[in-house]
């Protein structure tokens, strides 16, 4: 039998949902980077003249978002190796705050509210 073992499969799982995590965050960020794309290809069908777009914020964050989500990858393999070392340790250590999980939610806010507006200013240059 695993000592600890409970303690390890939990700390494996919530490895694996930040891995899961960073997975869909780099792959919006992809999804991101390219929507210039659906943006030429909205305002080719038109028939319009082409507005004045700005796809290059969106290129710029999409990239942000690829490397954001690299970073959450090697954050949380330091996270899973570092709790790992604790649940085996024979002396009691204090829970190590979330600093990490507030700057990330701060982080996906502040790209949410940049996203709301950046896709309604493309909206009205294509309307």
């Amino acid at each position: 039998m695993i000592p600890h073992f409970t303690d390890h499969a939990a700390n494996e799982r919530t490895y694996l949902a930040w891995v899961r995590t960073a997975i869909a965050v780099m792959a919006f960020g992809f999804l991101l980077e390219r929507f210039n794309l659906f943006l030429a290809y909205a305002v080719a069908s038109s028939g319009r003249a082409a507005p004045a777009l700005h796809t290059r914020a969106s290129e710029w964050l999409g990239l942000a978002l690829i490397a954001l989500g690299a970073a959450i990858t090697l954050l949380a393999t330091v996270r899973y190796q570092r709790n790992r070392r604790r649940i085996d340790a024979t002396e009691a250590h204090p829970y190590a705050g979330s600093g990490f999980q507030r700057l990330l939610s701060a982080l996906l806010v502040l790209m949410a509210l940049f996203l709301v507006t950046y896709v309604a200013r493309q909206l009205i240059a294509l309307s």
